[in-house]
């Protein structure tokens, strides 16, 4: 059950050499659970060979994941075979607070519910990210400061007074990383640093598959490694951090006086276009991320580097000077740099990652729903 949750579908054959059971035992398993409305079989092809598709039935139930980013809220509902079944965003305001944002979420998702003919009872599991470090044991926000009006605010609780179902967070950049692991870009990889470029900076970190928090949930937090310490004064209150050079309200303030007001969308296209200033800063971006990414890569050594958000955008724009700092200041090894790509899952990354915890979280509970 956890190897078909985890990958959304996959062949018998592919379910012994995940479990290490032998085919036949797969085999009985899959019938068994078939029969139980658990499972969901259908023919398939392997190089050219015929195999069976396995994948979790249909009506076990819904899980939903929802992003709040700075300025934006997202919501995905999918069926626990991983099928996203619908999915929507809204714009949030500036600063929105802790109670108006989950009071916007829960209203969002009782409405996307509503629109497929189904009930709140139906949805087993939430997953959340939020754009600040979360302790992964209380679900509370950890960090003062970091997301004004959301400090020390125990997301679960209150969300799941809201909607009457379990609630499980996480900060965004882990849920990216998770993501990236289990769907995307780094599929195959155990070890991953994982960067989120947008209106701010985050970073999660795989180790040995799984996500690492440290102590209090700020494990990974990138965007606050100091990177000039004479520089300006973050939000979190230090100076000099990798946010104060990189976050899109730094990139856009530079081009203002000689640009005007650009959206990060805008300096992206005018960058792919040959605008030099746009192309600068782009370029200088990179070389602040790589600097500070290669402080982790020297500590932790992971197998690859996976760049996502929305500066991610840019390409090779933002990802070659990114590497080239990288190269540049990274221990030097037999096995040569650590491979940088960009996201595959892109902007729809931190949702897929709370679906996957909403997943998790459901584990084999999904088998009691089916079987009664």
């Amino acid at each position: 059950m956890n190897a078909v949750q985890q990958r959304g579908s996959l062949t018998q054959v592919e379910l012994a050499g995940v479990t290490g059971l032998s085919p036949a035992t797969v085999s009985n398993i899959v019938k068994e659970l078939t029969g139980a409305g658990v499972l969901h079989t259908a023919p398939t092809s392997r190089s050219g060979r015929r195999a069976q598709q396995v994948t979790l039935a249909r009506n076990l139930g819904l899980v939903a994941g929802v992003h709040f980013g700075t300025r934006s809220l997202r919501v995905a509902l999918a069926d626990v075979a991983h099928r996203i079944v619908a999915e929507q965003r809204m714009p949030l305001p500036p600063d929105h607070r802790a109670d108006a944002g989950l009071d916007r979420a829960a209203l969002l998702l009782t409405e996307m519910v509503e629109s497929l003919e189904a009930s709140m009872s139906e949805v087993l599991a939430v997953g959340v990210g939020v754009p600040a470090p979360v302790d992964v044991r209380t679900g509370q926000v950890s960090t003062l400061g970091m997301l004004r009006g959301w400090d020390g605010v125990a997301v679960p609780e209150v969300l799941e007074h809201r909607i009457g179902v379990p609630v499980h967070v996480d900060n965004d950049a882990n849920l990216g990383a998770l993501a990236e692991v289990r769907l995307g870009a780094a599929r195959g990889h155990e070890n991953v640093l994982y960067l989120r470029v947008s209106h701010g900076v985050g970073g999660g970190l795989v180790i040995g598959g799984r996500l690492y928090h440290g102590r209090s949930g700020t494990a990974g937090e990138i965007g606050h490694v100091t990177i000039d310490e004479n520089g300006p004064i973050c939000r979190c209150g230090n100076r000099g951090c990798l946010e104060t050079f990189v976050g899109a309200p730094v990139l856009l303030g530079m081009l203002q006086a000689s640009h005007g007001s650009l959206t990060l969308p805008d300096v992206i296209a005018r960058a792919h276009d040959g605008d030099p200033g746009c192309r600068r800063v782009i370029s200088d971006a990179g070389r602040h991320l790589g600097f500070a990414a290669a402080n982790v890569c020297n500590l932790f050594d992971p197998d690859l580097v996976v760049v996502g958000g929305r500066l991610a955008q840019a390409g090779a724009l933002l990802l070659e000077p990114l590497r080239t700092m990288l190269e540049q200041r990274t221990v030097p090894s037999t096995a040569g740099p650590v491979e940088v790509v960009a996201s595959e899952l892109g902007a729809a990354a931190e949702v897929r990652g709370a679906l996957a915890v909403a997943l998790d979280r459901v584990g084999i509970a999904a088998s009691m729903v089916a079987t009664g």
